[in-house]
């Protein structure tokens, strides 16, 4: 088979994972495409809830015909024995005679022990193809294999001039509606969408993702010292429905404790730095809560502790063809800066109009195999 044939299964392999973003936590979105004579067989991505894995969907498609067959996977394939047994020894037992994979699996459990089992079992084994865009799609569960913490994209849609709001408040609605509908499009790929507790009591957000079909929703994630945050709000209204983590400080009030754990809600007790919630631990919590990938939508105080913190790993800004002033609500807080060389900068990767807006995608400038 050609590196050409090749790249372009990989690449295959890539779509199909990334249809289980958002939805497969704490397990990574896989894809899986298994070729016989330059034929695909079978193909498959990680299931809702991460199970079943792209390896099990994708063989049970080929069958019998995998046997002799080349398989090209996004990830690693898994080593130990969970809820399931483990996809190497699948490939194993269906006699494949060829996997490449994208990247190795930083899991402990994993980490070279699934190519290792499949070169003992005669298997050959490729890495590295397409291996960058790999870590991009499975940067989230890298990075909380590896730091602890989940990915964090921060949202902004603000007016040209970087408001997000007037000085009266409104704010709903400075971009137009192609741009909220591509902004609920990566809610659905993120595993939650997180705001602060002034969002929170402004805006009385739903946070779910509307009008795409999707039936699964990210969990909702409020960041609330003293979870002041209002009892008969869409959140807590639909917390037994829709998933919702609220991140409070350890003196919260038992009393409202208690009363949004009847509601519905997960509270995650985190520490407290500088009189407000530290943004380290937040993730740190939420990452051992299992989640890989958090869609920041603000506020601006929210924003700088994340930038102030250096926890932002992708930003998206909506810029609208208006401007509000001085006076308006800045998208990001103070972050304290005196020097220009002290702003940590972002490479751009992407720019393109989204009908009157203009959407840009920033990444930081270290990627997540440099961890």
């Amino acid at each position: 088979m050609s590196l050409g044939s090749d790249t372009r299964y990989m690449a295959l392999a890539l779509t199909l994972g990334r249809r289980g973003q958002g939805a497969t936590w704490p397990n990574p979105a896989v894809g899986c495409v298994i070729v016989k004579n330059n034929r695909i067989i079978g193909r498959g991505w990680t299931q809702p809830s991460g199970r079943p894995h792209a390896e099990t969907v994708a063989l049970a498609q080929a069958g019998a015909q995998a046997a002799g067959a080349d398989v090209f996977v996004t990830l690693e394939p898994c080593a130990h024995h969970g809820k399931t047994p483990p996809c190497s020894q699948a490939l194993i037992d269906a006699g494949v005679a060829r996997v490449v994979m994208a990247i190795p699996d930083s899991d402990p459990r994993v980490d070279g022990l699934g190519a290792q089992m499949l070169r003992a079992a005669g298997i050959t084994v490729e890495t590295g193809l397409l291996g960058d865009e790999a870590f991009n799609d499975h940067d989230g569960f890298l990075r909380r294999t590896i730091t602890g913490r989940p990915m964090v994209t921060l949202k902004i849609a603000s007016s040209f001039d970087g408001r997000i709001a007037t000085g009266t408040g409104e704010s709903q609605w400075i971009t137009d509606s192609p741009a909220r509908r591509v902004v609920h499009a990566m809610r659905a790929r993120h595993d939650g969408v997180m705001v602060g507790g002034g969002t929170a009591r402004a805006d009385d957000p739903s946070l779910t993702v509307r009008d795409l079909g999707v039936t699964r929703q990210p969990v909702r994630i409020v960041l609330s010292r003293r979870l002041d945050l209002p009892l008969m709000g869409q959140l807590a209204r639909t917390a037994k429905e829709i998933p919702v983590i609220l991140c409070h400080g350890r003196d919260a009030d038992p009393n409202l404790i208690q009363t949004w754990t009847d509601l519905g809600a997960t509270l995650l007790p985190c520490g407290v730095r500088n009189a407000q919630l530290d943004a380290e631990d937040v993730l740190a919590q939420l990452g051992a809560h299992g989640l890989t990938r958090i869609f920041c939508e603000g506020g601006s105080a929210l924003a700088a502790s994340l930038i102030a913190g250096d926890l932002v790993d992708q930003l998206v800004g909506f810029t609208a063809g208006l401007n509000i002033g001085a006076e308006g609500l800045p998208g990001i807080g103070a972050l304290g800066l005196d020097k220009l060389h002290a702003a940590r900068r972002f490479d751009l990767r992407e720019t393109r109009a989204v009908g009157p807006d203009v959407m840009h995608v920033w990444e930081r400038k270290t990627d997540v195999s440099a961890l």
